[in-house]
């Protein structure tokens, strides 16, 4: 396994489109295997931080086991537009894909698959909230859509009505992952990337208190 620090901005793999992704750097990071390393999970394009790979098909069938089945466990660092009513709680809304002839995006739906986040308040200035999120489901733009349901999307989120006007502002903190059954959880964290660093900082982030 290889935990990588996923820089905002660049897609995971090839889109429809093709253009810059991450897996076309994979082959440096074989370290004398015989083939490069490939994706357990994924990340969205704009979301910075843990990216978890697979060094061989092994790897990746028991990584893609811990993650389906739960036992990953995920943390993520949002700056929200808006406050929560309460300082921490949980999010239980279903998520379905809504496919339209512009594109598509994640909607909340009694019919579609069960989606949970639990979140708690780290800091509040402004009208913005700088949140801890732990999803138990795995489901596509989860964090995403649940902040914008509690009425506070994440900055920079424009499809999920978030201001626009600067990045969006979500990193994959840390990473939980039991890889060995006889052995402690594997704990990974990515440090908070540049193009968060400021707005981390209004809310009460100290870069020298963080380990």
């Amino acid at each position: 396994m290889l935990v990588i620090d996923k820089p905002a901005g660049i897609p995971v793999h090839a889109g429809p489109r093709g253009g810059a992704n991450l897996e076309t750097g994979f082959d440096a990071l074989r370290f004398g295997l015989p083939r490069p390393p490939a994706l357990a999970h994924r990340l969205d394009r704009d979301t910075s931080g843990c990216l978890v790979l697979g060094r061989h098909p092994k790897a990746l069938r028991r990584l893609g086991r811990l993650f389906s089945e739960g036992k990953v466990e995920k943390t993520y660092w949002a700056v929200v537009a808006g406050i929560p009513k309460e300082p921490q709680g949980t999010i239980d809304a279903p998520l379905k894909k809504d496919t339209r002839r512009t594109g598509w995006r994640m909607e909340i739906d009694p019919a579609g698959q069960r989606a949970i986040t639990e979140y708690r308040m780290l800091g509040v200035a402004d009208g913005r909230a700088w949140l801890e999120l732990r999803p138990r489901t795995g489901r596509t733009h989860q964090i995403r859509v649940h902040c914008a349901s509690i009425g506070c999307p994440v900055a920079g989120d424009t499809t999920y009505g978030g201001p626009g006007g600067e990045p969006v502002l979500l990193h994959a903190r840390a990473l939980s992952l039991p890889l060995y059954p006889a052995k402690p959880a594997i704990q990974v964290t990515a440090p908070v990337p540049p193009h968060m660093l400021a707005a981390l900082s209004a809310l009460g982030y100290d870069p020298a208190r963080d380990p």
